[in-house]
């Protein structure tokens, strides 16, 4: 049987669509959303993030991660820093570290059985076709 590209978009939605209702029912024992555990888990990757380059990463607006940004620095999950000029940077705290380790593991076993049909040798062709689609390279990632 042949594939649309619009069958395969359709599939690729799917498949994010039940990640994310998995992953937040993982999360939920933790006190987290999913969009929080995902900022923790860029700023651990990549400390010192701008609120844009957060909001970006996050698929959310700079406005609405601007306030999710406050709410977690509320909860002592982030620290809002002066940057350069104007810029607010944003650090991961110790209870936030120790939510995102927590997170990770909850989310782990979402992941792993998403994939668990496929051969180690068809995960790396699929990572490699998405790649290409996407227009990435990996070592960029």
């Amino acid at each position: 049987m042949q594939h649309s590209p619009a069958d395969l978009a359709l599939a690729v939605k799917r498949l994010q669509y039940r990640h994310h209702r998995r992953m937040s029912t993982a999360l939920a024992p933790l006190g987290l959303s999913l969009v929080q555990w995902d900022t923790l888990r860029h700023l651990h990757q990549r400390p010192d993030a701008s609120l844009h380059d957060l909001a970006v990463l996050t698929f959310q607006t700079d406005q609405s991660f601007g306030s999710l940004a406050v709410r977690m620095a509320d909860r002592g999950l982030i620290e809002r820093v002066p940057g350069p000029g104007r810029a607010v940077r944003h650090r991961i705290t110790a209870d936030g570290e120790r939510l995102r380790v927590a997170g990770e593991q909850a989310v782990a076993g979402v992941f792993a059985t998403s994939f668990d049909g496929l051969t180690p040798d068809e995960l790396e062709r699929l990572a490699v076709l998405l790649d290409r689609v996407l227009g990435t390279d990996p070592s960029d990632v």
